[in-house]
């Protein structure tokens, strides 16, 4: 096997049993979903929305915020406390370097990511009659894009970030905005020019757009696929340009 596999796996054994960072990775996003779903509007056509029930108009939503708690919260505190516990400084004698290191990082938030995308998919047709994606494989290859571009910024973050509260900061104040632009609290339809411009630019306003368009049996704007692998490149080149050991 290789040393980026071996690693991965290593690091999944290790993550699974931080029982918190484990909640918030992967239960939190259906039971949010869940707790939307019991709220008798959200189940109901709305005619804003063009006939279309809240429920299935928040799912990438609910999908992105998931992702964008794991990448800015779990993952960025995981890294940051292991340069806090010296963990760092002793991998830093082996042959590990920090490509491989956060390349193990980024492959097991992925495969985890795509658990939750699986039971949030299940808890939505099971529970509340949400049908899945029209554009199915367009869908999973938009959450990829979305995982990897909030993935490498959260690794770039627990890259220069000295602690693990520094990084939860620094996380926090990262995550607010994003799910703003995403559309958690102003729907994107109702954004004006310049928000909706800046939400395009953004690796959660891309992201759920083109879920959103992936959902609807749309291929998703260029743009916002462009903006994402963009992300991706500039966050997770730049994580490991500056990574620090201690």
């Amino acid at each position: 096997m290789s040393p980026l596999f071996r690693l991965t796996v290593a690091e999944t054994r290790l993550f699974l049993r931080e029982p918190v960072v484990v909640f918030f990775a992967l239960a939190f996003a259906p039971i949010l979903l869940a707790v939307l779903g019991l709220i008798p509007s959200m189940r109901a056509a709305n005619p804003e929305l063009g006939g279309v029930r809240p429920i299935v108009f928040y799912l990438p939503i609910v999908v992105a915020m998931g992702i964008a708690l794991f990448a800015l919260s779990g993952l960025t505190q995981l890294l940051a406390g292991y340069r806090e516990k010296g963990v760092l400084r002793r991998l830093r004698t082996t042959p590990v370097g920090p490509r491989v290191l956060l390349g193990a990082q980024l492959l097991m938030a992925t495969a985890l990511s795509l658990a939750t995308l699986l039971v949030l998919l299940v808890v939505g047709r099971l529970a509340f009659d949400v049908h899945l994606p029209r554009l199915l494989p367009a869908f999973l290859l938009c959450h990829l894009l979305v995982a990897a571009s909030m993935f490498a910024l959260g690794l770039l973050v627990a890259a220069l970030a000295p602690n693990g509260r520094s990084a939860a900061a620094v996380g926090s104040l990262l995550f607010f905005p994003l799910m703003f632009f995403a559309g958690l609290w102003l729907p994107r339809a109702r954004m004006n020019g310049v928000l909706l411009t800046i939400s395009d630019l953004t690796p959660l306003g891309a992201g759920v757009q083109s879920l959103q368009d992936a959902t609807a049996g749309h291929w998703p704007h260029p743009i916002h696929l462009l903006a994402l692998l963009a992300w991706t490149t500039v966050a997770g080149g730049l994580a490991a340009r500056y990574f620090r050991w201690e």
